[in-house]
């Protein structure tokens, strides 16, 4: 028996929320329905799927796939992100790997902490994950006079058409995963 089940894989056989399995639904009927997709989405699954308000009457769906399988998602990422924006009226789908940060080795251990598993690393690349279709072409961090910190990002200028609409959910979603105020905006090109 195939089903919507086979497109969500929960840690420790957790049961699906609702939500989840909404999504893993709308997975299932795109790969029964669409054709161009049918092949690619074949052995592609999901992990989670959560729903984030962003500002105001916004709402973007964060979906969880698989760190092994995010090459796999990344090469329909356009058009798989189409179709579930069709599904999902109105809102913004973004599409990130599940990372695990792990926490630094105690005092006198000579166990060695991969350094792609630091805080620092799972909060770069999921920034990259947000963003992605546009590249990331500069960062700067800006500390004002009370302590706090905006960080801003710089995007590709190429990829304008396809994301300056998404730049409040990018913000909303990665303030959301990680805690950070960020500022997307595309750099001044000089004439």
């Amino acid at each position: 028996m195939y089903t919507s089940r086979k497109k969500i894989h929960k840690d420790k056989d957790a049961e699906p929320t609702e939500f989840e399995e909404t999504v893993a639904q709308s997975l299932f009927d795109l790969e029964n329905t669409n054709q161009e997709l049918k092949s690619d989405l074949k052995d592609l699954y999901i992990n989670s799927a959560a729903q984030i308000d962003v500002s105001g009457n916004r709402k973007a769906v964060v979906i969880h796939v698989p760190y092994r399988l995010r090459k796999a998602f990344r090469k329909i990422h356009l058009r798989l992100v189409r179709e579930l924006e069709k599904k999902f009226s109105g809102k913004d789908v973004i599409l990130i790997a599940t990372r695990r940060i792990t926490r630094p080795p105690k005092k006198g251990s000579a166990v060695q902490r991969p350094r792609s598993r630091t805080l620092t690393s799972v909060h770069e690349a999921m920034l990259e994950d947000v963003v992605y279709p546009a590249e990331i072409v500069g960062k700067r961090i800006r500390y004002r006079i009370d302590g706090s910190k905006i960080i801003k990002i710089f995007l590709d200028p190429k990829a304008r058409n396809d994301t300056e609409y998404k730049l409040e959910t990018f913000a909303g979603v990665y303030r959301k995963l990680s805690g950070k105020d960020i500022v997307f905006e595309y750099p001044i090109t000089e004439a």
